[in-house]
């Protein structure tokens, strides 16, 4: 099974160790970074790629559960600069991404 799908602005990963499913948004611009990660299903997982335009694929990441966002613009922070939903999940995203 492929461990790595990949768009213009997302990322998704697949922990063979684990059998979990990850994906990552990410927005970077000249005023700033916006990081999304999700905890996605296998259903999900297989989706992805799967549409024409990747803001489809962005759509279903988000319908799953969020991990973990970072938002911080040079306008001010337009959220909780860190702000972490599931840490357990979040440190193994990041194991998973340093892997791949």
């Amino acid at each position: 099974m492929k461990t790595k799908k990949k768009g213009n602005n997302w990322t998704a990963y697949y922990d063979p160790d684990t059998g979990r499913y990850f994906a990552e948004i990410m927005y970077t611009s000249r005023e700033g970074r916006e990081q999304y990660d999700y905890e996605i299903t296998q259903d999900i997982y297989n989706r992805l790629g799967t549409f024409k335009d990747d803001i489809e694929n962005e759509r279903l990441i988000k319908t799953a559960k969020m991990a973990y966002s970072f938002e911080n613009t040079m306008y001010g922070t337009l959220g909780p600069e860190r702000f972490v939903w599931d840490e357990e999940a979040n440190e193994t995203m990041n194991k998973v991404t340093k892997k791949s």
